[in-house]
């Protein structure tokens, strides 16, 4: 019977833990996705033009993937949960700011500081979760927030102003603050004496980084223009909405499967699956879109085979280096950053050359540079040029 109960109590503990960090993405996702829908009404209280009023977006996206590495090393130098209680702490103070802010000048500053806040608390959640299947639902919650999180706070903002989303924002992340550092232990990360601890080399991670650079280039390469591009097309808003209604769906459908499929099958085969199989349905969208059918569908087939890819990538360079867990992880978000920035200006000017249509070749091309970038990386695996030996996740610790 005591072990019984032991097993129920680590069960419910383990549950408390994926729901607080479910949560906690939910957040953060929720303050990165927000602002854009919220810059007419920023532009307009502070009398600046659309254009600058969007640098609030993008000094935010830069602090993140500048700070990110270096708030990964700490953690895993320091303690991942004493990273993530006081970067979250930070982030409340950050959003806080923000909705108090005086002028414009003083909002820019806020949004770096929630940038570089926000920049610890991403990889240190993914570092403390150690399976496929935990780390794509614990990614979720930052897709959900999309979908959730982001028409909530600007419906929000639409009645009660947008300082008070912020705010809202800023006792959500204090709350949470406190209660990762109660369902997280503290105990330090236990050393894997197989891996090679200090292996983050630039060589190192430009082969291991690569194929989410390239994987991100080719999604946002189309998700950025897909309005642009169905409106040029000739659909309707209320078409257009439908069709990026099951994109979402597909993503966060492609992400809570990737996560099962990486464990089951290993995240290097997933990695393989997610790049031959996205860059496949962008040409089967490509063909929808020329006749007319299930375009739809493509766009969710595609979204859903795009997003097999994260928590298998994640996994894979958590396995790679167990004892730097929040540091590669946290490079791993400044690649994709990197990836974002790269496909939307090479979609932008795909879209300018060509059109949309040929927008998704190029997308397509690129994703097949990523799947044999990734081939490459599992041969040389194979023969142990680059890879630290293969170990499982450790337990999530701080």
């Amino acid at each position: 019977m005591e072990t019984v109960n032991r097993k129920s109590s680590a069960t419910v503990g383990a549950f408390t833990q994926l729901a607080i960090a479910w949560l906690t993405m939910f957040v953060v996702g929720s303050d990165l996705f927000v602002v854009s829908p919220l810059l007419p009404l920023i532009s307009a209280d502070y009398a600046v033009p659309p254009a600058s009023a969007g640098l609030s977006v993008t000094v935010f996206a830069v602090t993140y993937m500048l700070s990110a590495p270096a708030l990964g090393h700490l953690a895993d130098r320091v303690g991942r949960v004493r990273v993530l209680t006081c970067c979250l702490g930070a982030f409340g103070v950050a959003n806080l700011l923000t909705a108090i802010a005086g002028d414009f000048t003083w909002l820019l500053a806020t949004r770096i500081f929630a940038g570089a806040a926000a920049a610890g608390v991403s990889p240190s959640i993914y570092a403390l979760e150690r399976r496929a299947t935990r780390l794509a639902i614990v990614v979720s919650g930052l897709l959900m927030s999309l979908s959730i999180g982001t028409p909530l706070g600007l419906l929000t903002a639409a009645s009660l102003g947008w300082p008070v989303v912020f705010a809202a924002l800023a006792v959500l992340s204090l709350v949470l603050a406190w209660a990762n550092n109660r369902v997280w232990h503290h105990s330090p990360a236990a050393k894997s004496r197989a891996a090679l601890p200090d292996r983050l080399t630039p060589t190192v991670l430009a082969a291991r980084l690569a194929p989410t650079v390239l994987w991100s280039a080719a999604l946002y390469a189309v998700y950025t223009y897909l309005g642009e591009g169905l409106s040029a097309s000739g659909y309707s808003t209320e078409q257009i909405a439908e069709a990026i209604l099951f994109y979402g769906c597909g993503a966060i459908a492609g992400t809570l499967i990737g996560g099962r499929v990486a464990d089951r099958l290993g995240a290097s085969m997933t990695i393989s699956i997610a790049l031959s199989g996205f860059s496949s349905c962008l040409i089967l969208l490509l063909a929808a879109l020329h006749l007319g059918v299930i375009v739809d569908c493509a766009f969710g087939l595609a979204s859903l085979s795009a997003q097999l890819f994260f928590p298998a990538q994640q996994l894979r360079l958590a396995n790679q280096f167990p004892n730097n867990r929040a540091a590669i992880l946290a490079w791993n978000n400044s690649a994709l950053f990197l990836g974002i920035s790269l496909g939307s200006l090479i979609g932008g000017q795909a879209v300018a050359f060509g059109g949309f249509e040929t927008d998704l070749i190029i997308a397509a091309a690129i994703a097949i540079v990523g799947w044999v970038t990734n081939q490459d990386g599992r041969r040389r695996h194979a023969e142990g040029k680059i890879t630290p030996p293969h170990q499982p996740c450790g337990v999530g610790v701080g």
